[in-house]
């Protein structure tokens, strides 16, 4: 059974074989990381970890029973009781609702670990399948999202308010 598992940096190599082997995948609907970013992954991965300690944001991954990364899933604290969503989940397990479910639960755990009351996600109009994750998830479309917001996309923000019990 999957675990949804606070950001550590034992995570690192796990993490980079997820990034790597779904890379193709991923840029059929977000923008690519680029080169750099896997070529600096270890000290960018330190800096998400030092972000984290310092109450930036807050990271998961979701791990499967055999130590490999599923998803990624981050909060970055963007205002008081305001966070912004961000998530990826592997080619192999799209499709099968654990985005949806696993962001359920990120909504519970930002309101109950982390004092969130309003969580903002953006989307581009192109990805179809976050949309309806986001929408599957309890969230609504509240006005549209820049490239600055996406990567050079044009898109969509939504919006859920979120409470210590959801």
């Amino acid at each position: 059974m999957p675990e949804l598992q606070a950001l550590r940096a034992d995570h690192g190599p796990a993490i980079l074989a997820f990034e790597t082997e779904n890379r193709a995948w991923f840029t059929r609907s977000i923008s690519d990381r680029g080169d750099e970013y896997f070529a600096d992954f270890a000290d960018r991965h330190e800096a998400l970890l030092a972000d984290q300690q310092a109450g930036a944001g807050a990271s998961y991954v979701l791990v499967d029973e055999d130590g490999s990364v599923l998803g990624r899933f981050n909060l970055v604290f963007v205002a008081e009781g305001v966070a912004d969503v961000g998530y990826r989940v592997a080619e192999h397990v799209s499709g099968r609702g654990v985005a949806t479910a696993t962001v359920r639960e990120l909504c519970s755990l930002a309101a109950s670990r982390h004092g969130v009351s309003t969580l903002r996600a953006a989307t581009s109009h192109a990805n179809v399948a976050s949309q309806r994750v986001l929408l599957a998830a309890g969230f609504h479309p509240v006005g549209p999202a820049g490239p600055e917001d996406l990567g050079g996309k044009h898109g969509t923000w939504y919006e859920r308010e979120v409470l210590p019990a959801d």
